[in-house]
């Protein structure tokens, strides 16, 4: 049958589908029941604290971990029944290992360049994550920095489509982040998908579309950093001499109470401006000196911690269980 070219074009399928994922070690559910999607081209930061089921997620993805129950789709195929046809359309960026220790960098980045048919030139990439001057470093005499950028390299030379990026930055300085960080954007900027793990929620903020926090196996929170981040309730700082009247201030604001830290005071309530204006008048009446005034949203922080402060309480369960759970991601 022929398509005129008024036919509608059928919706690509999501880069990642995770429909009901389940995966346990032992007695120890790593993975409960996860459902998640990532768009294409979408940067998704994947949060949660140590044995909350990051890494197990990810492997199914790879295909290096066999789920236990669910379904998981990557570029519409099977990572274990279609392995072959997915891996050379996948990037992966482990923390550490992966490469022979008297490897150099050079060598080792033209040699998986002719695993994939259409690589990125190595010697341009070689450069680009600043290794330039040490590719004739052995790569264990190599700092954690460059073993880290070489691990980035390698996982962008064969061009994947997605890549999997496990804590990108651990390990390097300010000037090498910040360069990771751009090349972040260069994946962003061509189209390509990016599962970001990190445990710098600062670098989460600034990098990903969406945000999935995990914990215990599950999902607990989803959504752009912006939704996460707002709240009815903001926070208003400001500086002024100490020893104020804070009773008369709140009842004044009318919030329950005025916070005081160090050189400075905390309010929490609704609706930023009409609190700096209540403000105003209290300070103009009392003849008080404002200082500095700030009015924020809750931080990406701010809203994890709150998310998962339960996280690392013990569960009052088998001991061996929870030993079980700790090894499963350290």
């Amino acid at each position: 049958m022929s398509h005129s070219a008024s036919d509608p074009v059928p919706p690509s399928p999501p880069a990642i589908e995770l429909v009901g994922l389940t995966k346990r070690y032992g007695d120890t559910v790593a993975v409960d029941g996860l459902d998640l999607t990532v768009h294409p081209g979408e940067t998704l930061a994947l949060l949660g604290p140590n044995g909350a089921g990051k890494t197990t997620t990810v492997e199914c993805c790879e295909g290096y971990r066999i789920p236990d129950a669910g379904q998981v789709r990557v570029l519409g195929l099977d990572p274990r029944r279609d392995g072959r046809r997915l891996r050379p359309r996948l990037g992966l960026m482990l923390q550490e290992g992966g490469v022979y220790p008297l490897a150099r960098p050079r060598e080792v980045l033209h040699l998986f360049a002719r695993f994939h048919a259409e690589p990125a030139d190595p010697d341009d990439l070689l450069e680009r994550v600043g290794l330039a001057e040490a590719d004739r470093t052995r790569f264990r005499d190599l700092s954690g920095g460059q073993k880290q950028r070489l691990s980035l390299a390698l996982a962008l030379v064969g061009r994947p489509e997605i890549v999997f990026l496990d804590e990108p930055t651990a390990g390097l300085d300010p000037a090498a982040r910040r360069m990771t960080w751009e090349h972040v954007r260069e994946l962003q900027a061509d189209g390509v998908t990016v599962v970001l793990t990190t445990h710098l929620l600062d670098e989460a903020e600034e990098l990903a579309d969406r945000v999935a926090i995990i914990d215990r196996g599950r999902l607990i929170a989803l959504g752009t950093p912006d939704e996460l981040t707002h709240a009815d309730r903001e926070e208003l700082t400001f500086s002024a001499r100490p020893g104020l009247d804070t009773e008369s201030l709140s009842a004044a604001l009318e919030v329950p109470a005025v916070e005081l830290r160090p050189g400075r005071y905390v309010v929490h309530g609704e609706n930023a401006p009409r609190l700096i204006s209540r403000l105003a008048g209290w300070l103009e009446e009392h003849d008080v000196r404002l200082g500095e005034l700030q009015a924020a949203k809750r931080s990406l922080e701010q809203v994890y911690l709150g998310l998962t402060e339960d996280a690392s309480a013990p569960s009052g369960g088998d001991p061996s269980v929870e030993a079980a759970r700790r090894e499963v991601e350290a």
